[in-house]
């Protein structure tokens, strides 16, 4: 299933997108695509539902229709840093021997085509397409071995970063991670059962037309599997927790001289079988 939320920031409403492309209303079985609704047992009533006895919702999604980002309540937004070998060594940092943990805020997170705001008093905002991994059910001390059975499923997520407060500004990445508007998500979380392996999934990102980023998720440090395991150590993992995964290189940081985004630019990102998010930038 490709779940989604539609609607304005704040109100949006549970969906689901059909065979046609099409968004089904789901209000009136659900709240929110959150929570209980995305772990094993609630994906699997919605997958029980006629989906053609589903209403119908007016306009195209992410063309008339806006498209909001794809789970509600996160509870915690987690990203894994320097997950790729060829992205640590243009960020000109060692390949790490265990994953690099940081947090975005959770009110960073917006609509996978809402505007990217560029902070006041930014000159270093970046771009970063990762996979994003979605928690359904719940644990701690998972093992490896059954880390796969706690992913809801799976999308498509823009860890904009602003590198002088992440790097220049102390020690902590976090300050320059989680600017309001710097975690879009989604178009669709897509189950995990229409994901064949996520180890397998081509992701770019382009800016202005320009194709900065071109990679696929095989070449990561540490798989999903890995990482989830690996939180769960640390903390409690909860339905409706995003992981992101680390972005392949290609990022404004690696350019040479830098490249950083100003207000007026267009993003277009996506990853093979979860869907493209298109974002302009603007001046906060």
């Amino acid at each position: 299933m490709k779940l989604l939320r539609y609607g304005s920031p704040g109100q949006e409403r549970p969906g689901l997108l059909d065979a046609q492309g099409r968004v089904r209303d789901l209000s009136a079985l659900v709240d929110d695509i959150a929570g209980d609704v995305i772990t094993p047992a609630g994906l699997e009533r919605l997958r029980g539902i006629d989906i053609d006895t589903l209403p119908l919702v007016d306009g195209t999604p992410q063309h008339d229709l806006r498209v909001g980002p794809c789970v509600g309540r996160v509870g915690k937004f987690i990203c894994i840093g320097l997950n790729y070998a060829d992205h640590a060594a243009e960020s000109g940092l060692p390949v790490p021997t265990e994953p690099v943990v940081f947090a975005k805020w959770t009110s960073a997170i917006c609509g996978p085509d809402d505007d990217v705001q560029i902070p006041r008093g930014s000159v270093k905002t970046d771009w970063e397409v990762e996979l994003g991994v979605v928690i359904g059910q719940g644990g701690r001390y998972i093992e490896e071995a059954d880390a796969m059975q706690h992913v809801a499923g799976y999308c498509v997520v823009n860890d904009v970063s602003e590198r002088e407060w992440q790097l220049e500004r102390g020690t902590q990445w976090d300050k320059g991670k989680g600017c309001d508007t710097f975690g879009p998500i989604g178009p669709w979380l897509v189950t995990a059962d229409e994901v064949a392996d996520p180890q397998q999934l081509n992701l770019w990102l382009e800016v202005d037309g320009r194709r900065f980023q071109n990679g696929n998720t095989r070449t990561m440090v540490f798989n999903v599997a890995q990482i989830v395991s690996y939180l769960s150590k640390f903390m409690s993992l909860q339905p409706g927790d995003i992981i992101s995964t680390g972005t392949p290189p290609g990022v404004g940081l690696g350019q040479k001289p830098p490249l950083y985004l100003k207000p007026g630019q267009t993003m277009r990102l996506g990853i093979e079988g979860l869907g493209v998010q298109t974002q302009k930038t603007v001046a906060a």
